[in-house]
């Protein structure tokens, strides 16, 4: 499996995100507490939103804990919103083509999670894809592959719509094929203006996902914790396991969830797929 982290708020330094933390997302490439594997050494990435259209993208073969280009670019970059990703492989190769968050025009979009029966059900999902997307599709993970089926599905539209019906054609496409729990998964995506995060599993059984509490809240909690000072009220966090142990400052995102993040406004709502008319 794969540990990851979605930002948005005032400009940070990506070093505060990435390596301050007491239970950082790079501490987590060497020592995650609540992942499927301790250590997600299969190559890591990191997108943010700056003064392009576009948002930059990089990503390394290399684990997190032992990237030198990373520590010095993340003391140098500062975002409002920031998608950072350590990989840990479910078979696809180690390449950066295969590393998250992957982008599309605006988009980025990372996993964590897997498409059960991959090698059985690849060819029907690809034929899926709409075929003006589909030349765009560089790896060979299951995550590329979701992220173009909800691009086809209309991702740009209404990304909680899109989601379901990507996540219902891989769970029909599945169970065709006699594959009992086809997915499961912590997705985020962001066009730069607002993040989704969803979490769900055919099983019913998710990885871990977390999002952080009101910080003028906790402010009030904790008004010697300077961390807290150097936060924007509008602050947010969704991660797959606490930075820290700071007592109500992190909430479980319940199962079957997607949580929408936009300036300081947070939703959650229930997720669930919906199987497109074709494949049903």
């Amino acid at each position: 499996m794969c540990r990851w982290l979605a930002y948005s708020g005032a400009p940070v330094l990506l070093e505060d995100l990435l390596y301050k933390p007491r239970n950082s997302l790079v501490m987590q490439s060497l020592h995650s507490q609540l992942g499927a594997e301790t250590t997600n050494g299969d190559g890591f990435g990191v997108g943010w939103y700056g003064t392009s259209e576009e948002p930059g993208v990089f990503r390394s073969t290399e684990p997190a804990w032992n990237d030198r280009n990373l520590r010095e670019l993340a003391g140098q970059i500062r975002s409002s919103r920031v998608l950072a990703h350590i990989r840990a492989s479910t078979g696809s190769p180690v390449q950066q083509t295969n590393c998250h968050p992957f982008r599309h025009g605006h988009w980025l979009w990372m996993h964590n999670g897997y498409i059960d029966g991959l090698r059985t059900v690849r060819r029907d999902l690809a034929v899926e894809v709409d075929p003006a997307l589909f030349p765009d599709i560089e790896g060979t993970t299951d995550t590329e592959l979701l992220f173009f089926l909800a691009l086809t599905y209309g991702l740009e539209a209404d990304p909680p719509a899109a989601v379901a019906r990507a996540v219902g054609f891989v769970e029909a496409t599945g169970r065709r094929h006699g594959v009992e729990f086809p997915i499961q998964m912590t997705v985020a995506t962001t066009d730069g203006e607002t993040t989704w995060a969803f979490r769900y599993s055919s099983e019913g059984r998710s990885r871990s996902l977390f999002h952080s509490a009101d910080v003028s809240t906790l402010r009030q909690q904790y008004p010697d914790n300077p961390v807290l000072h150097q936060l924007s009220d509008d602050a947010r966090l969704i991660v797959s396991e606490p930075l820290g142990d700071l007592r109500g400052a992190w909430q479980e995102v319940p199962e079957s969830s997607c949580v929408t993040i936009h300036g300081g406004r947070q939703e959650l709502r229930p997720f669930s797929p919906t199987v497109p008319a074709l494949a049903a």
